[in-house]
């Protein structure tokens, strides 16, 4: 079956197609159809390589020939191999002819239908749908899908502050509540946890600390990974379920494993440091104890290592003095559709004995532990900054450098990007950026429910999108940092994010960007501040005027809509025909039957019957009544 057959048919035919094959049947008509697209392909594939086996069985040995570079095909790309989308509120093209298209009932973006991008047959396996995956409609796309939903969304009351659970006990070792990603839940005792979303965003990697470090002596504690999450969204990850478990430094990534400073073991029997893994241990399985140790020497150094159900998994890590520098190490946690425990009640026993000489973290005096930096605790003491800019324009570096320059108000990052980041495996990338920005959007209104100091890294382009985001951090200290550089910077710094992030808007969509674009002004119930850190307010509002009359120009125009027939007005009066079984009896009574049938009789008498009697001699205006 041909692309263009499939995106022919209905959502409920390729639910059926996709049932009959075996295949989850669920999910948005563009998935569908790259879903059924891919089973197709495989199945001719696999025909296609049963009637080669037969015709070179058949064939004479002697009349093989060795394929040339020349005889490949070259197939033809009808389309743009880029996914384009459009904006219904900034809509400037014709609307597409109803039928089969990628349209979501009740939604506010138009999406048009999956492209057909046909490249050179280069060996085996590579087919069309491997070339439709590396495809992706970039961040942009979700970014600005999500954020046109603001544009209807009623003006929201500000939401209830949520109480810090560290409040309660200084001193207690706990799960932290702001050391740990927003979409990561701790239970109600403060020593268990798993993902927040683990049943809507299964690709999703949620990280915490404890609240309490160290950085002296020989200490340790355990982990249970509880149970496995599992869910039918879940399984069709490759790897649905997983667990790292050891040490980090208080100021890197909540994605343990990824940074310098970050020594973790995995489930998957590797340990992993700065991005890197290496083979290390034994995989984990559900009700596992995993125990983490660290050994401090009197010179600095720092020994890591771990144990499994009470068995040793040998040496880990081997730091010396200079690396950590006298920084304490935190107990830290990343788990995926599983939830976990620690042991933190020192009055317990432990759930397996450690090493001689090795006491556990929750039961060591209160001068050998290190608390974690204090967080915001009201939304008064908190910040939040908006990022407002067009994409490419720079946001995401000056929001890393920022960070750098204050790391004392330990920022909280709320984007795309830093949700993508937690997609360490599995899924396709257009699979994992529509995850992202829906995600996105629930955690800015958790976000605004938890004292913390945020930056919103988006577009934030729209009024509207800015006005709802704003209006549910009311009491925060609310400020914007508008990035609007030069017209040639702004397509330098475009061009090299495309490049680097392989990913391309199209003109048309940048053009319709434009057109929806508006800068922030300061407002008293909404900013306390706007800063411009590229070009000066005046330049840029003149800049973005000079962009929006030339896309303006470019655009084709809107096409004018058929007016609407009036709407049927209930508070007129309406003549009523008599029921069918009273007809006669009416029409014999007032002798209005001569012959004629019933209807053709009723339909020609005058229409005055059932009125009150008026003055006719204004040829029945304004009577209160319509004719039928």
């Amino acid at each position: 079956m041909k692309l263009t057959d499939i995106k022919k048919l209905k959502v409920a035919e390729l639910r059926s197609r996709l049932a009959e094959l075996g295949l989850d049947p669920r999910g948005l008509k563009a998935e569908l159809v790259d879903r059924l697209w891919s089973a197709s392909q495989a199945g001719q594939s696999s025909e296609s390589s049963e009637e080669k086996t037969k015709q070179v069985d058949e064939s004479p040995p002697e009349r093989t020939v060795a394929p040339s570079s020349e005889s490949r095909v070259t197939a033809r790309c009808d389309v743009d191999p880029v996914r384009q989308y459009t904006n219904s509120s900034t809509q400037t093209e014709p609307e597409p002819e109803p039928g089969p298209s990628a349209e979501q009932p009740g939604s506010e973006c138009v999406l048009e239908s999956e492209p057909v991008c046909q490249a050179e047959e280069g060996g085996p396996g590579h087919t069309e749908s491997y070339m439709l995956e590396n495809i992706s409609r970039g961040r942009a796309f979700y970014e600005f899908k999500e954020e046109i939903r603001y544009k209807r969304a009623k003006s929201l009351q500000s939401p209830l502050e949520k109480e810090n659970a560290d409040e309660c006990n200084d001193d207690s070792v706990r799960l932290d509540s702001y050391g740990c990603h927003l979409h990561f839940e701790a239970g109600p005792d403060g020593s268990s946890g798993q993902p927040r979303f683990w049943d809507r965003f299964p690709l999703l990697w949620s990280g915490c600390r404890l609240s309490h470090g160290v950085q002296q002596g020989r200490a340790g504690f355990e982990v249970s990974l509880e149970r496995k999450l599992l869910t039918v969204e879940a399984e069709e990850v490759r790897e649905p379920h997983g667990l790292r478990v050891g040490w980090s430094v208080a100021d890197t990534s909540l994605l343990l494993g990824e940074d310098e400073l970050s020594f973790g073991y995995d489930g998957r029997s590797k340990k992993v440091s700065g991005g890197k893994e290496e083979e290390y241990g034994e995989p984990f399985s559900e009700g596992d104890i995993i125990g983490c140790y660290a050994s401090f020497s009197t010179d600095g150094s720092v020994e890591l290592f771990f144990h499994k159900n009470s068995r040793f998994m040998g040496a880990a890590f081997s730091l010396d003095a200079s690396v950590l520098r006298s920084r304490p190490l935190f107990p830290h946690v990343l788990c995926k559709s599983c939830s976990v425990r620690f042991l933190l009640d020192s009055a317990e026993p432990q759930w397996y004995p450690g090493p001689p000489g090795f006491t556990p973290l929750a039961a060591l005096p209160a001068g050998q532990r290190v608390r974690s930096s204090s967080a915001p605790t009201s939304r008064a003491q908190s910040e939040v900054v908006m990022m407002v800019g067009l994409p490419g324009s720079g946001k995401s570096l000056w929001v890393q450098t920022h960070m750098k320059k204050h790391p004392e108000k330990k920022y909280r990052l709320l984007g795309t990007e830093e949700l993508l980041a937690c997609m360490i495996s599995g899924g396709l990338r257009d699979n994992r950026l529509q995850q992202a920005s829906q995600c996105l959007t629930e955690l800015i209104k958790m976000a605004s429910e938890t004292p913390g100091n945020y930056i919103l890294d988006q577009c934030n382009v729209l009024f509207s999108a800015r006005r709802y985001k704003l209006q549910l951090f009311a009491g925060f200290r609310r400020r914007a940092v508008v990035v609007f550089p030069s017209a040639d910077e702004w397509r330098r710094r475009l061009s090299q994010h495309q490049m680097s992030h392989g990913e391309h808007i199209p003109e048309t969509a940048l053009l319709k960007l434009q057109v929806s674009c508006s800068l922030p002004e300061p407002r008293a119930d909404l900013l306390e501040e706007v800063q411009y850190v590229e070009l000066p307010q005046e330049r840029a509002q003149a800049l973005l005027k000079e962009y929006q009359d030339k896309a303006r120009r470019l655009l084709p125009p809107v096409p004018r809509q058929e007016k609407k027939r009036p709407r049927f007005d209930k508070r007129r009066r309406q003549l009523h025909l008599p029921p069918p079984s009273q007809r006669a009896r009416w029409t014999g009574l007032y002798g209005w039957n001569d012959g004629r049938t019933d209807m053709q009789t009723w339909s020609q008498q005058p229409r005055y019957w059932n009125i009150p009697y008026q003055d006719q001699s204004d040829n029945n205006k304004n009577f209160g009544y319509t004719y039928l």
